[in-house]
């Protein structure tokens, strides 16, 4: 038997093991990194050269023991927690918004009122007026 064929006999041996709670070599958890020590080959071997067996263990995790695999739990919380950030921003951006728009009515109703001042102040300096005609 070769190298490859051995890894892959004692992976399975290991996913059998975990399975069945009799773990010899790891904690005893359902991760890749359990089943690598309980096989005893690097975790990188498990993750580059046997991803079949990677897929197969996390499949017979789900269907044997009605668990969900670690790693999907993990995604399910990063999940959850993207879309309440992505909530959180929505909300955000638009109260920025209504307040873009607020500020923009009061810099136009300020201008507005700056230009209404300008017109009825009287000028000074080197203007002279003239009187109004009587009738």
């Amino acid at each position: 038997m070769n190298r490859q064929q051995d890894e892959r006999t004692r992976i399975r041996e290991a996913m059998d093991r975990l399975l069945a709670g009799q773990a010899t070599n790891s904690n005893g958890s359902l991760t890749i990194v359990a089943l690598a020590a309980e096989a005893g080959v690097h975790r990188m071997a498990l993750m580059k050269r046997h991803m079949d067996l990677k897929g197969e263990f996390y499949e017979r995790v789900r269907n044997e023991t009605r668990q969900v695999p670690e790693p999907e739990k993990r995604l399910r919380e990063t999940v959850t927690k993207l879309k309440k950030t992505i909530a959180n921003q929505k909300a955000e951006i638009e109260d920025l918004r209504q307040q873009v728009t607020r500020l923009a009515l009061a810099g136009a109703v300020l201008t507005q009122k700056s230009d209404d001042k300008e017109e009825t102040t009287p000028v000074t300096g080197n203007v002279i007026t003239f009187p109004r005609p009587k009738s």
